[in-house]
């Protein structure tokens, strides 16, 4: 039997923005990330991609989860949670960070924000309470999920720097990036971010959800003169691949859901080598990644250019003698690489920038699947990334 429509209500749930997002959502089209409703589209995604990379686009990212992390042991309990060394994250920084099983097994990556001493906010995709808690054991630290409580949008996009300027925030152009200030705007706390999911310019603006609607106004009439125009998740996407940025369930499966060991993967398989930290003296998985760093990982994340203008959606990838040796896990044709791109997870040796690959692509054409065999080229770093995303401060428009 079908629940009651009043469960539904209960269940789905509505950003701070949705009055706005949803006057917005031309096309109406929608999906569920956790437990909040959020536009894939509002009105053309190549449109909207468009605005991304030559103006400057606004994403809802309020759904994004968010654990505030504080008390003595703060430090000391990050330190042992994540690969990196937090004690080089200073108040009023960001850092981008992986957190392992015993087995050095990636169970997520996120953000986490320094906001003043022994406070922190950890970011990210899946909910991680339950693994946090666990892991507390024996620290003096206080853990709680805060997702409800701070509304947050992502304005991207080399305009963006001058449509906060825009709108009043003094001093903007000297924020560097993974740093973060606090302003005062109507009244209310803004905190501004210069991070982003987009490769690009970017900043992430978080507020109380009481004054969500209030902001997303202002930003829209501070922007109206630079191009700013609302992004959906299809857009981002786009974004995401052509930066080389890894999504977990995507890329990767979080280690703390999968059934079989083999479809895990280490930081350094996933790329992120440069993420752990062995001078740290202790943190969970470290034993385990000591021992594949000395012999030797089984896979490795490479971003392939695929020969022609079919994306390698789905896709095995082979070696010169036509071995299955991986698959893509991400692609798409990339209007900025014009290229066809793709994250894919191989076994190693392969992925070397000199190794002969071939994408196996499955495509439609004439209501008839047709295979094609692509080339495809290791590439080094990400697909596109512009020089304005590390200036600070950024160019003037």
């Amino acid at each position: 039997m079908r629940p009651p429509r009043e469960h539904y209500r209960e269940v789905v749930r509505r950003t701070p923005f949705h009055s706005r997002t949803t006057r917005a959502n031309e096309l109406n089209l929608w999906h569920r990330w956790r437990d909040y409703t959020v536009a894939d589209a509002y009105f053309d995604v190549t449109l909207e991609y468009t605005a991304l990379r030559n103006a400057c686009a606004v994403f809802d990212i309020s759904p994004m989860t968010k654990h505030r992390i504080e008390g003595p042991d703060a430090l000391s309990f990050l330190n042992r949670l994540v690969t990196r060394d937090v004690a080089r994250i200073g108040p009023g920084r960001v850092g981008y960070c992986v957190w392992c099983d015993d087995g050095g097994q990636v169970i997520d990556d996120g953000t986490l924000f320094h906001l003043q001493p022994g406070s922190y906010r950890l970011c990210s995709q899946e909910r991680q309470l339950d693994w946090l808690t666990r892991s507390a054991l024996g620290f003096n630290v206080s853990i709680r999920e805060e997702t409800e409580e701070v509304a947050a949008l992502a304005l991207q996009g080399p305009t963006s720097c001058t449509v906060l300027r825009a709108l009043g925030l003094d001093g903007i152009e000297t924020l560097a990036p993974f740093a973060m200030r606090t302003y005062a705007l109507a009244g209310a706390e803004l905190l501004v971010s210069r991070t982003g999911y987009t490769g690009d310019l970017g900043y992430e603006l978080w507020t109380a959800p009481a004054q969500a609607e209030a902001l997303w106004d202002r930003l829209f009439q501070a922007g109206e003169a630079y191009g700013i125009r609302p992004m959906g998740t299809h857009a981002l996407e786009m974004a995401r691949i052509e930066a080389g940025y890894i999504q977990a369930g995507v890329d990767f499966l979080p280690a703390d859901r999968a059934v079989r060991v083999d479809r895990t993967r280490s930081p350094f398989e996933l790329d992120l080598g440069w993420l752990v930290d062995f001078s740290k003296p202790n943190f969970t998985g470290r034993r385990a990644l000591l021992d594949e760093q000395r012999r030797g990982s089984r896979y490795r994340l490479v971003r392939l250019d695929v020969e022609g203008n079919k994306p390698a959606k789905d896709a095995y990838v082979y070696d010169d003698r036509r071995n299955v040796i991986g698959a893509v896990t991400s692609a798409l044709w990339s209007p900025m690489a014009k290229s066809s791109i793709a994250l894919a997870s191989v076994r190693m040796p392969w992925g070397r920038p000199t190794d002969e690959l071939w994408a196996e692509i499955y495509y439609q054409k004439e209501l008839k699947w047709n295979r094609l065999n692509a080339r495809c080229r290791v590439v080094k770093g990400a697909f596109y990334e512009p020089a304005r995303r590390r200036l600070t401060p950024p160019p003037a428009w």
